[in-house]
């Protein structure tokens, strides 16, 4: 990757509606050239996916919950269990598995508290292999991003 490609990658993960030839316009490249670059970048994996980033207030609102997560000593297949279990549901937006003192950090988007707490039955509560869990409800966001910093 050169200095065309981070070029092309900051812009990216600022918005994705710009189009090929705006983009050429801005860091001196052909739209041809930008296309190629864009397709290289998108097959080898370098962008994983471009999506909508939606606004909840605007959809009704949904709480957002910090969850720490410590299990008890039960090795990998307790862990992967986690992980497995984790995926399935589409409220938990992030799910981070850790060093420190909890073993996964998690981000639920719950319609509302009711649904929390029945993902929190179904999730931690019902789980033999939760040691315990922390709710850290968000009040507010002070900074949500998730660009990667590039030289």
């Amino acid at each position: 990757m050169d200095s065309f490609d981070h070029q092309i990658l900051k812009m990216m993960q600022t918005s994705t509606r710009r189009t090929t030839e705006e983009i050429g316009q801005e860091i001196g490249l052909s739209a041809t050239a930008v296309q190629r670059r864009l397709k290289a970048l998108r097959e080898s994996g370098v962008i994983e996916k471009e999506i909508a980033v939606l606004n909840p207030s605007e959809l009704g609102g949904h709480i957002l919950v910090i969850v720490e997560v410590m299990l008890v000593q039960g090795g990998n297949a307790t862990v992967n269990n986690f992980k497995k279990k984790a995926k399935n549901y589409p409220e938990v937006q992030q799910c981070y598995y850790v060093t420190g003192e909890n073993d996964f950090i998690l981000v639920i988007a719950a319609k509302s508290m009711q649904r929390y707490d029945i993902i929190t039955q179904e999730l931690f509560l019902d789980d033999k292999s939760i040691f315990k869990f922390n709710s850290n409800v968000v009040m507010g966001n002070v900074k949500v991003g998730l660009e990667i910093p590039l030289p």
